[in-house]
């Protein structure tokens, strides 16, 4: 019986076999083709592995000055250790902390220039080091020169002297990396050595709020530790960004990497080389997106450009005429589909030159002519400047406009001493917020200064409350208002009630 129970076993095996095969044998046809299909990277890797370096660096804590022991080892409370440790480190430091400390970091880099030895790495890998080394693939090992950094975008340049030949890698076009395009990422994860990972890429132009010039290649390629300042590179062997950050609840890779976009990353550097620092164009405005309800407002035909909310005194800007309102649709001729792409055009354009604006006011485009200044001096000046932001009280009496979710109130001397609202700024004061109302819904709060509504200025919860009323009437679908918000203005379009 049980050599029945074996034979039968082994019966329906075969049986399942056989239907297994009958179906698999397309399936595996179609793997075999896919496998024939995916990429090698074995020719590839040989090639650029030796461009790509190991970078390490040493900070020196300086313990005396702030009177600091090194930590003793976590003990359990009332363990039998805890004497031993307490007598062995204070024989070992005499009850004084030790002149200094080292601590080190591990991170990754690739050279860029063979001859003059130019190394780039992220800013973030060599901040605060007093001393920088560079391990070429071979583990030759060399100290290195910061020649620059740029924290806006995380690039840092080094500089080497090498006693044998060095292999540099080459600029790619990373505007030709498009989404589902192979990659491949080459550091030094977790200091373990030179290692190749691959992936495509999974998204363009991210925005992880790092900077004002954010437009991140994302991968999944894996991205860990020690890979920071790393290279990605296209399929034909050039780096289109350098690895810089990853999203991760634990530490490590989850298949969300972020690279700097070589187009952005080597205007960068070659400023770092050229001056030892960035020297990128000013023009003097604060902006903000074309919400749906804005371009409505403002007869535009889409949401585009970058909407000018505030005009910096004495900048570039307002010397050309630029004002509040506007909104820029081209620079030099480049078009503004999303007002972040305004900053990095700007920034990547030579200081002092002439710039061409073509900007939307009143319904028509202008062309307007400005001379760009010097972003940096501009920062060292104090012209671009962030001020305090103070608490502010929940609420005071106010007019309701309950359509929009808004309390206003006159703005006396009184209340703007309570919420520190600039001599500069007039307005009515908003001084209550509905939850869920269409203004809560825009991010308006209590403090917060209305100075325009549809263009024209207002000093009294009345006005307001007229404009509304008027742009009901016309059954327009929204109404844009001008807010003050502690140092920044923006416009705001709220949806009216049909």
């Amino acid at each position: 019986m049980k050599m029945r129970f074996f034979h039968l076993i082994g019966f329906a095996i075969a049986i399942t076999c056989v239907i297994a095969l009958s179906y698999a044998s397309p399936a595996s046809a179609q793997t075999d083709t896919a496998a024939r299909h995916m990429p090698g990277f074995e020719d590839l890797a040989e090639k650029l592995e030796p461009t790509v370096v190991n970078i390490s660096t040493t900070m020196k804590l300086d313990m005396a000055d702030k009177g600091e022991l090194p930590p003793m080892p976590e003990l359990p409370p009332g363990s039998p250790f805890e004497e031993f440790f307490k007598d062995f480190y204070d024989q070992q430091h005499n009850g004084r902390p030790p002149a200094e400390e080292k601590v080190s970091s591990l991170g990754s880099g690739f050279v860029i220039d063979a001859v003059n030895g130019y190394i780039v790495t992220n800013n973030h890998v060599i901040r605060d080091a007093d001393e920088i080394k560079v391990t070429l693939n071979d583990n030759t090992s060399m100290d290195a020169k910061l020649i620059g950094t740029d924290e806006k975008t995380d690039i840092a340049v080094l500089k080497v002297k090498s006693s044998k030949p060095l292999m540099a890698a080459t600029w790619g076009d990373s505007d030709k990396a498009r989404v589902g395009s192979w990659v491949i990422a080459i550091g030094d994860p977790f200091g373990l050595g030179g290692t190749v990972t691959a992936g495509i890429v999974s998204a363009r132009h991210r925005d992880i709020n790092s900077g004002p010039y954010d437009e991140y290649i994302q991968t999944d390629a894996s991205i860990n530790r020690g890979n920071s300042g790393g290279p990605m590179f296209n399929m034909s062997g050039e780096v289109v960004g350098v690895n810089t950050a990853i999203f991760s609840p634990s530490g490590g890779s989850v298949g969300i990497g972020f690279a700097v976009p070589s187009n952005l990353a080597k205007g960068v550097v070659a400023q770092l080389i050229k001056y030892g620092k960035t020297k990128r164009g000013w023009l003097g405005v604060k902006i903000q997106e074309v919400t749906p309800e804005i371009a409505d407002n403002l007869g535009l035909d889409r949401p585009k450009g970058a909407m000018v909310s505030s005009v910096t005194p004495r900048g570039p800007a307002e010397k050309a005429g630029i004002k509040s309102g506007d909104v820029i649709l081209k620079f030099d001729g480049n078009a503004i589909d999303h007002s972040r792409q305004l900053p990095k055009l700007v920034a990547e354009a030579e200081v002092g030159k002439k710039s061409t604006l073509t900007v939307w006011r009143k319904g028509h485009e202008e062309t307007i002519t400005v001379d760009l200044g010097q972003l940096e001096k501009a920062e060292e000046s104090g012209l671009v400047t962030e001020k305090e932001k103070g608490e502010k009280p929940a609420r005071t009496k106010s007019t309701t406009i309950a359509s929009l979710g808004l309390g206003l109130s006159p703005l006396t001397e009184q209340l703007r001493d309570t919420y520190k609202i600039a001599k500069t700024i007039n307005g009515v004061l908003v001084a209550e917020v509905k939850p869920n109302g269409p203004a809560a819904e825009k991010g308006m709060t209590v403090g917060d200064v209305i100075i325009e509504v549809d263009q024209q200025e207002v000093t009294t919860p009345e006005q307001i409350i007229n404009q509304v009323s008027a742009a009901e009437k016309a059954k327009k679908t929204s109404i844009l208002f001008f807010v003050a918000h502690d140092d920044d203005v923006r416009f705001i379009a709220l949806k009216l009630k049909k």
